[in-house]
């Protein structure tokens, strides 16, 4: 296991599998992502730089692209959820759409790789 996979082990079930189901999908997406913490965080990590940060807070779990460009392109999608500069929150009961998930991965690599 790696740093991210470690991070999420403690967590209730619920919380852990949709998180490593973000974390699956990036992986997918972005086989070469590397584990790794940024700003404290679990995080994937692409030539160095941040990709895609997941946290588990008290009342709901985060998913963090590390660009508020990421989260504006997508933000129309995502009615129904709690959005921020930087981050996108989601429950286990309500969790990230699949396409929009992928879609958020892409446009972050597509930032990194310019």
């Amino acid at each position: 296991m790696g740093t991210v996979d470690d991070s999420l082990a403690d967590l209730p079930e619920l919380e852990r599998l949709s998180l490593q189901r973000v974390i699956a999908v990036a992986r997918t997406l972005v086989p070469e992502a590397e584990d790794g913490m940024s700003y404290g965080m679990p995080a994937l990590k692409l030539d160095g730089k941040p990709l895609l940060g997941v946290v588990a807070a008290a009342k709901h779990l985060s998913v963090f692209p590390f660009s508020p460009a990421v989260v504006d392109a997508v933000a129309d999608r995502l009615k129904g959820y709690s959005l921020s500069k930087g981050t996108i929150r989601f429950t286990t009961d309500h969790p990230l759409p699949d396409d929009v998930l992928e879609d958020i991965v892409r446009l972050r690599r597509a930032e990194i790789q310019k």
